[in-house]
C-alpha cells in the first residue's frame, strides 16, 4: 500500500555483529609432557645446562684370587648440554583499532600469543624429536624400505613395527612410563595402523584398570604403547618417490620412547621459567597509540638419551602417497 514505511524506506536496519570472538582450529600443545628430564639442582644462570650420566662398568663375573688384590675400574661417564635460545613472538595493535572495534581487541590478541607460544614451542620439540638417530621403516607394504626415500604409498605402519621398536627399547633397559612407552601418531597413520590392526588388540583410556594419569590426545594403549594422537607428528613433505629420490610420497614419523628421552632446560632469571611468560611491551610512540604484546622464553630441549627414542616412517594411505 502507498505510505506505508518499509525497510527500502530507511537505513536503519543493519547487519548484526556477534561480539564473541572465535579463532582458527587448533591442535593440543602435547610433545612437551615427554620431556621428563629437567635441571634438578642446577649450579649457576648459564648459556645452557650441562647434564652429566656415569656409565655402569662392566659386570665381574670371574672368581676372585685369594691372595691376589682385584684390578680396580676407572669410571667414566657422558655428558648432554642443552642450550638456552631466545624464542618470541609480538603484536602491535592501534589506539583507533581499540577505539573502534565492536570486538575486546586485547583479549584476542592476548589468546593467540598465548596460543602461538605454545605452538612454537611444539614445534621446537617435534624437531628435536624428528633428528633421532633410531630410525625404522614400515613394514606394511609387500617390500620393506630401507630409507626415507625409498618409502612407497603401500608402506603404512604395521603391528610387527610397533613390536619391533617394543623390544628394542626393552632390550636397551630403557624404563617406562608407569609400565608403558609414549607413541606420538599422526591421525593419517593412526587411521591405517587401527584399521588394520585387530581391535582385539586394542585397549582405549576408558578401559585401563588405572584411568588416572591418561596423557592429553592419547587413544589408546597396544603393545605397551600408550598412543597420542596429533596432526603435529612431524610429516616430511614430498620426500619419497619409492625408489631412492625424493617424489610425491609424504613421510610420516611416528614417535615412541621411554623415559629420559627428551631433557629441557629454561632460564629462571628475569621473570623466566619452564613456560613462556606474555609480556606487555613498553609504550614508545609520543601518543601512546601503539600497545605491543607478545611472548618470550628463554629455554631450549634436547635429546637425552638416544637410546630411549625410536622413530617408524611410513606412509599413509589417506596422505600424499602419488
Amino acid at each position: 500500500m502507498a505510505g506505508e514505511t518499509t525497510t527500502s524506506s530507511l537505513s536503519i536496519d543493519q547487519v548484526a555483529f556477534d561480539r564473541l570472538a572465535y579463532f582458527a582450529l587448533r591442535s593440543e600443545l602435547l610433545f612437551d609432557q615427554a620431556a621428563d628430564v629437567q635441571p634438578v639442582a642446577q649450579a649457576m644462570p648459564g648459556t645452557g645446562v650441562t647434564f652429566t650420566i656415569f656409565n655402569d662398568i662392566a659386570a665381574a663375573t670371574s672368581t676372585l684370587n685369594e691372595v691376589t688384590d682385584v684390578t680396580p675400574t676407572a669410571l667414566s661417564d657422558s655428558q648432554v648440554t642443552v642450550t638456552l635460545n631466545e624464542y618470541g613472538n609480538a603484536v602491535v595493535t592501534t589506539a583507533k583499532l581499540r577505539g573502534t572495534a565492536f570486538l575486546d581487541v586485547d583479549s584476542a590478541a592476548a589468546n593467540i600469543i598465548g596460543y602461538n607460544a605454545g605452538d612454537s614451542m611444539d614445534q621446537v620439540v617435534r624437531e628435536v624429536l624428528a633428528g633421532g638417530s633410531n630410525v625404522a621403516y614400515a613394514t606394511g607394504g609387500s617390500t620393506d624400505p630401507s630409507s626415507r626415500t625409498t618409502v612407497q604409498a603401500e608402506d603404512i605402519l604395521a603391528a610387527n613395527d610397533v613390536r619391533k621398536v617394543v623390544a628394542q627399547l626393552r632390550a636397551a633397559n630403557v624404563p617406562t612410563f608407569n609400565g608403558s612407552y609414549i607413541g606420538f601418531i599422526h591421525p593419517d597413520v593412526s587411521y591405517d595402523f587401527r584399521s588394520a590392526t585387530d581391535a582385539a588388540a586394542w585397549r582405549t583410556p576408558a578401559n585401563y584398570v588405572d584411568p588416572t594419569g591418561i596423557y592429553n590426545g592419547e587413544i589408546g594403549l597396544f603393545e605397551s604403547v600408550r598412543f597420542i594422537e596429533t596432526p603435529r607428528a612431524k610429516v616430511f613433505t614430498n620426500a619419497s618417490d619409492g625408489s631412492g629420490s625424493t617424489g610425491t610420497i609424504d613421510v610420516y614419523c611416528t614417535h615412541i620412547m621411554g623415559r629420559q628421552a627428551l631433557a629441557k632446560a629454561f632460564s629462571t632469571q628475569d621473570g623466566n621459567g619452564a613456560m613462556p611468560k606474555v609480556v606487555r611491551g613498553n609504550v614508545t610512540d609520543y601518543l601512546m597509540r601503539l600497545q605491543p604484546l607478545g611472548w618470550y622464553w628463554l629455554g631450549g630441549y634436547g635429546r637425552f638419551r638416544e637410546a630411549s627414542l625410536r622413530r617408524i616412517e611410513s606412509s599413509s594411505s589417506i596422505g600424499a602417497n602419488s
